[in-house]
């Protein structure tokens, strides 16, 4: 009987690329149920961070990015979103924001009403 392959090293070797990273990371925070866990999140950052921050940090380095990732996910409020885009940044990750494409062409007016409520603010 053929013995299985450990699934951990080689899902870090392909989070080695950046690209492959982002996919990942993408598909955990874009849960169909929509209820993300603290702890599948956590995991997956870890996973990203073994792969892509371990390899260009030193021991104490890697330990101590790792410790901020605990203390801002642990925080409330708006400020963790900027912490984990610095977090992110570091290992040469950045957030962003993208149309939800099942929401693409419901408001044809969308546009049009952004631009009038910009209008409205400069008054």
């Amino acid at each position: 009987m053929p013995k299985s392959v450990p699934y951990h090293p080689l899902k870090i070797k392909f989070l080695q690329y950046p690209l492959f990273a982002v996919a990942y990371l993408t598909e955990i925070f874009e849960e169909e149920s929509g209820d993300l866990e603290l702890g599948i999140m956590l995991k997956a950052l870890s996973n990203v961070f073994e792969a892509l921050g371990e390899p260009i940090m030193s021991d104490e380095e890697a330990s101590l990015h790792l410790e901020k990732l605990d203390v801002l996910l642990s925080h409330h409020g708006s400020a963790t979103i900027y912490a984990l885009a610095n977090w992110l940044k570091v290992l040469g990750l950045k957030l962003t924001v993208a149309v939800d494409e099942g929401e693409k062409g419901e408001d044809e007016g969308c546009v049009s009403d952004v631009a009038e409520l910009a209008e409205v603010g400069k008054v």
